[in-house]
């Protein structure tokens, strides 16, 4: 098969790592395959021309949305320009349903086929949106099992691959090594904080989380480590702690180590979202904790309708670990929810077992191979022409 072209698109972090990972799939199937597109280092890594890079998206909250609407406006002609110009012979949207719901309305009227990986969580919220989506997606590709059924309902054809990080997560370093190279004291209980990988994530979610950790410090002999997306500048988060927390605190602020941090923890804060699968690969026992801006929490109200907020929780079909969200998220709430955690070892055994409960639920391994598999087969249904 020759002079194949895919058009590839994340708009966030997660979607890019997701998307390098497909890419390289691809191109082991299909040396010759050309793949552009949006997205950042993970994908370029996996060979992917990013035309936009998936930053110029990188929004959240309709206050953060409003000043970023004319640089993603820009970011998203241009892809569309890029379609017409290459006229790819599949698009591949990765989760980041805000853009790529719009952008395969677009793309469908280009006569490009639509496959959709990391299937939209509009099951969620805005659930209106789901009759859309048969007139958009020719194929949906879901990591979650009980997604399947949700999709078919509507008409679209489904693969259910399982999750691409049950491959990927792994601690690289064992405990002793990780704290001797961090500098931790193997002695101290270990808290991990994930306050999340994206700005206005740092801006609500870093403060409590922050005050806590002075609190359990003041009460007690421990030790922190704060993982750090790659994207965030270190000297500027330990000028926001400083700004926080003028206390000297037990932290220590740790880049490409997020894996191992949590491995090693004795619990963790983490922001909802996909480290909360993360930690739960990697038996890790957590509180779950998010804030956003009061605007966009308003209308959120209208359009959530689901029993919990973390991944975790869906899952298990109950609450397996506390949700601190909102108003809820507060310093002593973390504190609360932490020292149980962190006194009793009978609890975080079992808060262990209820996450490899959880495990199962998302598959054996070979979700991006599963994936790349569902894409070549939309492929070689078709002529190899390009689209009109």
């Amino acid at each position: 098969m020759a002079e194949v072209s895919i058009l590839m698109v994340a708009g966030e972090r997660s979607g890019d790592i997701y998307g390098g990972q497909l890419a390289s799939a691809l191109r082991e199937r299909l040396p010759e395959v050309e793949i552009f597109g949006c997205g950042g280092e993970e994908m370029r890594r996996g060979g992917v021309q990013t035309a936009v890079d998936s930053r110029q998206f990188a929004m959240m909250g309709i206050t953060e949305v409003a000043s970023g609407l004319p640089r993603a406006y820009r970011a998203f002609h241009r892809l569309l320009r890029e379609a017409a110009i290459r006229k790819p012979n599949l698009a591949v949207l990765i989760d980041s349903p805000s853009l790529n719901m719009r952008l395969a309305k677009r793309l469908k009227r280009m006569g490009i086929p639509v496959v959709y990986f990391i299937s939209p969580q509009i099951w969620a919220w805005k659930k209106w949106r789901l009759r859309q989506l048969p007139g958009l997606v020719d194929r949906m590709v879901c990591i979650f099992d009980f997604e399947e059924e949700i999709y078919r309902k509507v008409g679209i054809p489904v693969n259910y691959v399982g999750h691409p990080l049950v491959d990927r997560v792994q601690s690289r370093r064992s405990r002793e090594r990780f704290f001797e190279e961090a500098g931790l004291n193997q002695a101290l209980p270990l808290v991990a904080l994930l306050p999340g990988s994206r700005a206005i994530e740092l801006r609500y979610n870093l403060p409590p989380i922050i005050r806590a950790a002075a609190q359990l410090a003041a009460a007690r002999p421990i030790q922190f480590v704060l993982a750090l997306a790659p994207d965030h500048s270190k000297v500027e988060v330990e000028s926001r702690i400083r700004q926080i927390e003028s206390r000297p605190l037990p932290l220590s602020i740790l880049t490409d180590s997020t894996y191992d941090t949590l491995a090693h923890a004795t619990a963790a804060v983490v922001a909802s979202g996909t480290a909360t699968v993360e930690a739960a690969l990697l038996e890790c026992p957590m509180v779950v904790v998010y804030r956003i801006s009061r605007v966009t929490a308003f209308f959120a109200r209208f359009m959530v309708n689901v029993p919990f907020y973390s991944m975790v929780n869906l899952l298990a079909g109950k609450r397996v670990v506390a949700e601190l969200i909102q108003k809820d998220l507060t310093a002593e709430r973390i504190g609360e929810e932490m020292e149980p955690l962190l006194d009793s070892a009978d609890r975080r055994e079992k808060m262990r077992q209820e996450l490899r409960g959880i495990r199962s639920r998302l598959g054996g391994g070979g979700a991006t191979g599963r994936a790349a598999d569902a894409m070549m087969e939309m492929l070689t249904a078709q002529p190899i022409t390009k689209p009109l």
